[in-house]
């Protein structure tokens, strides 16, 4: 047996409508980001969930908060530790602002390789990583091999650490999409499904960056 995670990203926020970033700022989810929500929720109702974590940012407990409306038996912890990347200057302004100060692809590259320096007053690649392996090895080691857990996360930080599961680059993962990964007891993971649009809130706000040549 083997643990499974299922990984949700938050619904749709006004500013994600408006294509702005937020990191570690917040806004509220949009009305068609709930209803997304509760599709969502409708396709994980049957899914027997033992636990569920999600970022503490408003917009990730909004989520979990109605995902767990059909399991609410299953307790909802938050972690500090799966909170957005933090964009620094460059949040609560269009996703153009950043765009013309570095390309998304090259800021997304050195993210994952843990080698930018981070934006203006925002966070180092390196810690960013850090957190994000931590809190998923943390979460791993804290519940047995036959438990599905929930997560509910950011789209930056989910594809990150989907991203140090397998090498897929980072992956865009629409608003309220689900993707899953098993976890073997010696750590190792695979991930079996990936940015399944069951709310069909499509790539609105949602962005990708190729993975990077495989070595020769």
């Amino acid at each position: 047996m083997t643990l499974e995670l299922t990984l949700v990203r938050h619904g749709r926020t006004y500013y994600n409508a408006r294509r702005v970033l937020q990191g570690r700022c917040d806004s509220p989810l949009t009305r068609d980001g709930r209803a997304g929500v509760r599709t969502t929720a409708t396709h994980l109702a049957g899914t027997p969930f033992t636990a569920a974590w999600a970022s503490p940012s408003g917009r990730a407990v909004a989520t979990a908060v109605e995902l767990l409306r059909h399991h609410p038996d299953v307790p909802l912890r938050t972690d500090e530790q799966l909170r957005e990347y933090h964009f620094g200057a460059f949040e609560r302004q269009p996703e153009t602002v950043l765009d013309a100060y570095v390309p998304w692809p090259e800021l997304v590259a050195g993210v994952l390789a843990g080698t930018h320096p981070g934006l203006p007053g925002g966070e180092h690649a390196a810690d960013f990583l850090g957190r994000t392996r931590d809190v998923f090895a943390r979460i791993a080691a804290e519940h047995d091999d036959d438990e599905r857990v929930l997560v509910v996360g950011h789209g930056l930080a989910l594809g990150a650490y989907l991203a140090t599961v397998e090498p897929v680059g980072l992956v865009a993962l629409p608003n309220a999409s689900v993707s899953t990964v098993e976890v073997e007891r010696d750590g190792t993971a695979r991930i079996t499904s990936i940015a399944v649009d069951v709310a069909g809130q499509g790539l609105l706000a949602a962005r990708e960056a190729p993975a990077p040549p495989a070595a020769a």
